[in-house]
């Protein structure tokens, strides 16, 4: 068993990785805003759902669908983009998804029925697939394991970020120019991203600014070999599945927060489209989801400084975030909309706090070289069970005339399987593999 580190010892670990140098986090900073962008071309259709159903006559599973197709390119584009990122490099595979996913955010703009918008999401789901496989591939070639969940804590709080901005700009811009400007102006923020992208990102072992203590930190002694694994490799390792499968339990519960919560606060509480009404209790949901992103990233981190192994202290935190979910429950009955938002708040900061910590896992025990192709098979198994929660919110809602207490109830059973499922599979340790 591990000895304890002091209480002293892992404030001074933390002020020493500190002084290593920065440019780490001018790089994580790099992919929080490119998630922050990517969250706000994903959360402007449930804002402006009310609106564009009343213009187009969408019915609940004309939304459902529109949803199920992003899911559809979302999980193609996991598996292609992962696999394209380990083979070209996250710099070049980055900035091609980036410039891809911002011309089809634009688009939007000129759909003019619920099938025009299939296929603008199939395309952006097949685009944006490319965020997450180079956010975790970026973290882990900049972090190590005692850093890892605070990075991915943060990069992952731009979702969250990006869903706060949503209902705080969509209603001035829908005001002043209407939803097709929206799209295109959502479009045009990420060919700005661009740019600084493509001037500041580059590996640790090519960055020219980065000073020789920094790359000796971030690489922590740690060889690796550089060579993309073969796919048929990937699906052999047993790690592959454990974080695939656990990812596809809990990753729908994003999705139908992201799709399906506006809608359920509108129809429950007669709340409209503007700042004041739906704005401010969406903020103050995806402002907590903030704070359990970064603080499920320091409960794990804190527990390493104790001693503890890196995997074991993420199935100890993902148990407590698991336990905090459970309040979702309270919501579809609860007797205002501030106690709805409360019960909602705690559940979807916990399940940021739980992400953060297995993407973290998922990191500690691979290789970099396939890192963003493990990381893109689990998304597209996950993507694809997004793909089906989709069709079944849509077919709850529609049979129970608009009942969302099935939903909630579901929620957190889902986080304790999913947890059990990583216990009993996860690698201990950094696999090591030959192709």
């Amino acid at each position: 068993m591990p000895t304890p580190i002091p209480h002293e010892s892992v404030w001074s670990k933390i002020r020493g990785s500190m002084a290593v140098g920065h440019t780490r986090w001018y790089m994580l900073a790099l992919v929080f805003f490119a998630t922050t962008l990517n969250y706000v071309d994903r959360a402007a259709l449930g804002i402006m759902q009310p609106i564009l159903s009343q213009q187009m006559g969408w019915t609940a599973q004309d939304y459902a669908d529109i949803n199920f197709w992003f899911q559809a390119g979302y999980a193609i584009g996991f598996l292609l983009q992962g696999r394209f990122i380990d083979r070209v490099g996250v710099k070049r595979a980055f900035f091609l998804a980036v410039l891809l996913w911002s011309l089809a955010t634009g688009l939007h703009g000129l759909a003019t029925s619920a099938v025009g918008f299939m296929v603008c999401r199939f395309f952006l789901g097949l685009t944006e697939a490319a965020n997450y496989p180079a956010c975790v591939k970026t973290t882990r070639l900049w972090f190590p394991a005692g850093e890892r969940a605070i990075a991915t804590g943060i990069f992952n709080a731009g979702t969250n970020v990006g869903a706060m901005l949503t209902p705080m700009l969509l209603p001035l811009i829908l005001a002043v120019w209407g939803w097709q400007a929206a799209f295109m102006f959502m479009g045009a923020l990420g060919l700005i991203w661009l740019v600084f992208w493509g001037l500041n990102y580059f590996n640790p072992e090519e960055h020219p600014k980065v000073s020789d203590a920094e790359r000796q930190y971030v690489q922590s002694g740690e060889a690796d070999s550089g060579k993309p694994a073969s796919l048929s490799t990937i699906i052999r390792m047993r790690g592959t599945w454990a974080f695939a499968l656990a990812y596809s339990i809990t990753a729908p519960v994003w999705w139908f927060y992201l799709y399906w919560l506006p809608p359920f606060l509108n129809q429950q509480y007669d709340l409209g489209i503007s700042v004041t009404q739906m704005g401010i209790p969406l903020i103050i949901i995806y402002l907590t989801a903030d704070f359990g992103s970064v603080g499920g990233g320091i409960l794990s981190s804190f527990l390493i400084g104790r001693g503890v192994a890196p995997v074991r202290a993420r199935l100890i935190s993902m148990l407590c975030f698991a336990c905090c979910i459970s309040t979702v429950i309270l919501a579809a009955n609860a007797s205002s909309l501030w106690m709805a938002v409360i019960a909602i708040s705690v559940a979807v900061g916990a399940h940021q706090a739980w992400t953060a910590n297995i993407w973290s896992m998922v990191m500690d025990y691979t290789p970099k070289h396939m890192m963003s192709s493990v990381f893109g098979f689990g998304g597209m198994i996950a993507a694809i069970g997004g793909m089906f929660m989709t069709k079944i919110v849509g077919y709850v809602l529609t049979t129970t005339h608009n009942n969302y207490s099935i939903l909630f109830t579901m929620i957190p059973v889902m986080y304790f399987i999913a947890l059990t499922w990583m216990f009993l599979m996860a690698p201990r340790k950094l696999v090591q593999t030959s192709d």
